[in-house]
């Protein structure tokens, strides 16, 4: 069926290159701690020693005798800030009582900032903070989340979706004649994206800021401070036009745009905050978890029975929870199934949202558990997946609104080659090396949030379109420039798009893979709307030889409006708008799901389901003396509606799946329970892939229209790469080794144990 907009001109479909892409090479884009302020302070962060416990004395004396020093601030000494809970909870804060920097002299957690030194060089304040000394009062500390207590909170997060279950697991489980009943576990994982969290707030002098901040929401950065601080809204103006990654680390106002505002409002100074890559390891990261999966199916491999358990770790003053546990007993048909989750409170900070929560954890433990049962019941690993296929969400029981995962599969396995597999684990190798072949499958929500767009022809031709929201790597400015050219036909150079400014027309925060579907389908009616007044200016054409077409009578085409029924009578944009007057034409619109839609979300009574989904092959060569693993190879095929531009959807893919890789090798923050603390909090210890570790990534894209999810038919790729993409390689690991490991990463050691 086709959409809409599928005769747009030009732009939708393009590989065009990403229109940042110069600025970035060249230096020219700025990100948060290099906007030029005058007269601006560096604030450099104190960071607390223990993990639980009271500050008993602050010693400061030699910080603010150093040379350059001008504050060392502290819960000491610190402004007037908010006293309720309601006043810290951003949008997408969980329940609970956030966190918020020198409040008090109570310790949460270990590397909770204690002070803030400011200087008049960023060296100067280095130096102060290193004289800061602090004596704690010590109390006994938990931070493995195993041994704390589970819990179910009274209130969760308005992102979790409370598993529904069905028929009866126990008696499925006892009476099917294969059975695989395994605990798996993953490691916490932190964000690290390449640019640092940084603030700089540029003090005006009359009650005004202007914070430039490394975030994933300006608008949402903005009611915080708001409401912490007490500004006028009008009087706040937070911007981030470039955001050197996020993953989801910047989807909340974090502790160093606290700091900077606080101190910037104390001393009524321009203020700038930086914080280390260490102190990247201090707030939000992705959960561990002990992820306990239990599966019954028949000798063909068709599934009986689910059991999935996730248990993760929440901190003490918030209660964050994940879908994690979902995934699995949403993708498969089987009859019977149960899905539970709990949380523990331990001494940490909050976890937060990390690309793909709930699917990058859930989906992948539990595509190893089902490899496990296809090699109990001998059923070839995609066999065994598609004879579990299912055109429904089996845990809602509704329709997709589409799912070519089957194509996906075909697809991805012929361009990988599965047919020629091995079936035994050890069966192939290359030299000294094991290979081994593994397949997962990969599912997301595609989701569509109200954004709205600005829209600004001017008479010479230009267009801006322009909105609040962010670009944080994903190519949101190409995306809306691409749009916008073909809604007006106008070559891509002759379009600007805005981000990054909370003055701009609202914008949800950029994550969830949200918002090119979202920007796109709002920058599209932004510019149908200037389409309707480009027509009724062309009226005023001498001769009017468009006759007064309405606008679906026309094409727009070379900045041009052209009568359809006869191509040889044409208007320019620029000669119809001289003819009315105008040296401008500005349209503000919002594109939203419809009421229905929403009220269905809200109280959970959605028609249909909207994902993405993607099989992902992955090949192994593992060394048999040594252990160490190479992945060698990468397909991932994407069902993901329709792509905007397949260049920079390609690198959305490629992105996901070499963190995918770290996920299942390298990525693990490790934690000294004695002393609370991650102990790898730099990049000399905390492992990245390297570009060494990635080689031969192909991706697909299989063809998904989808009239219904979107208004363009967009589904979003920034998540679906990563989900599935670990369980891909562990699957290939034990395909190469027969050595099952539960515990990702899957490191030498557990290789060779």
């Amino acid at each position: 069926m086709a959409t809409k907009y599928d005769d747009a001109p030009i732009g939708i479909g393009s590989p065009l290159s990403r229109v940042d892409g110069k600025m970035k090479v060249t230096g020219g884009a700025r990100y948060a701690a290099e906007h030029p302020v005058a007269d601006l302070l560096y604030g450099v962060v104190v960071s607390g020693a223990i993990a639980k416990g009271r500050i008993t004395k602050l010693h400061t004396d030699a910080a603010r005798a150093a040379p350059g020093v001008v504050e060392v601030v502290s819960h000491l000494n610190r402004p007037h800030i908010a006293w309720f809970d309601k006043a810290y909870q951003d949008q997408v804060a969980p329940p609970g009582s956030p966190f918020r920097a020198f409040y008090d002299a109570e310790i949460l957690y270990s590397g909770q900032p204690i002070a803030l030194v400011v200087a008049r060089t960023f060296e100067d304040a280095r130096h102060g903070a290193s004289l800061v000394q602090a004596e704690y009062a010590v109390e006994p500390h938990q931070t493995d989340f195993e041994r704390s207590p589970e819990y179910k909170p009274k209130k969760t997060r308005d992102t979790f979706v409370e598993p529904t279950n069905r028929g009866d697991e126990a008696a499925a489980f006892a009476a099917a004649s294969n059975k695989v009943d395994v605990s798996y576990y993953i490691g916490t994982e932190h964000h690290n994206p390449m640019e640092m969290h940084a603030t700089t707030v540029q003090w005006h002098g009359d009650g005004r800021i202007t914070v430039y901040d490394k975030t994933q929401g300006s608008q949402n950065v903005q009611a915080y401070l708001v409401g912490v601080f007490g500004f006028a809204k009008k009087n706040v103006r937070v911007m981030n036009p470039y955001v050197g990654g996020g993953f989801g680390s910047g989807l909340r106002p974090q502790y160093q745009v606290y700091l900077a505002t606080l101190a910037a409002k104390m001393l009524e100074r321009s203020v700038r905050v930086v914080l280390t890559r260490q102190q990247m390891f201090s707030f939000t990261h992705r959960s561990e978890c002990r992820h306990t999966i239990r599966l019954g199916a028949n000798d063909d491999g068709a599934l009986q029975s689910i059991y999935s358990k996730a248990v993760t770790p929440t901190s003490r003053f918030e209660d964050y929870m994940e879908p994690i546990a979902n995934w699995g007993g949403q993708a498969y048909r089987c009859d019977n199934a149960t899905m539970d989750w709990a949380i523990t409170a331990i001494d940490t900070y909050t976890p937060g949202d990390m690309r793909a929560p709930g699917a990058a954890t859930g989906m992948t433990l539990f595509e190893m558990a089902l490899d496990e049962m296809a090699y109990e019941t001998g059923v070839d690993p995609l066999a065994m997946r598609l004879t579990n296929y299912s055109d429904r969400d089996e845990m809602n029981d509704i329709p997709y609104t589409s799912k070519a995962l089957r194509e996906a599969y075909r697809e991805g396995a012929e361009a990988f080659g599965w047919a020629d597999r091995g079936r035994a684990p050890r069966s192939m190798r290359d030299g000294t090396e094991l290979v081994g072949w593994g397949v997962a499958t990969g599912i997301w929500d595609a989701m569509f949030q109200k954004t709205s767009v600005r829209a600004r022809l001017t008479a010479n031709g230009h267009l801006e379109v322009a909105t609040a929201g962010s670009d944080i790597g994903t190519g949101t400015y190409t995306v809306m420039t691409q749009v916008a050219a073909g809604a007006l036909g106008l070559p891509a150079e002759q379009v600007t798009a805005v981000l990054g400014d909370s003055d701009l027309p609202p914008s949800p925060i950029e994550g969830g893979s949200w918002t090119a579907a979202s920007t796109g389908a709002a920058v599209q009616v932004a510019c149908d709307a200037v389409r309707v007044k480009l027509a009724k200016a062309a009226a005023k054409v001498d001769g009017n030889p468009l006759g007064g077409a309405a606008v679906d009578a026309l094409r727009f085409e070379d900045g041009r409006m052209i009568l359809a029924a006869d191509p040889s009578k044409s208007v320019g944009y620029g000669e119809a708008m001289t003819a009315a007057g105008l040296s401008e034409i500005v349209a503000t619109e919002a594109a939203a799901p419809g009421p229905l839609e929403s009220i269905a979300e809200m109280v959970g009574m959605k028609k249909k389901a909207k994902n993405t989904h993607s099989a992902v092959f992955a090949e192994v060569k593992v060394d048999e003396e040594l252990g160490v693993v190479r992945v060698t190879r990468i397909v991932c095929a994407v069902a993901a509606g329709r792509i905007v531009n397949p260049k920079t959807a390609r690198s959305q893919i490629l992105g996901g799946v070499v963190m995918g890789i770290g996920m299942a090798l390298h990525e693990e923050t490790l934690a000294d329970h004695r002393i609370g603390r991650f102990m790898n909090h730099n990049f000399a210890e905390y492992h990245i892939p390297a570009h060494a570790d990635v080689q031969d990534i192909e991706v697909i894209f299989v063809d998904e229209p989808d009239p219904e999810v979107s208004p363009l038919g967009i589904k979003g790729l920034g998540e679906i790469g990563i989900v599935g993409t670990a369980a891909a390689i562990g699957n290939a690991i034990f395909h190469a080794t027969g050595k099952r490991v539960r515990s990702l990463p899957i490191t030498i050691d557990k290789l060779l144990d």
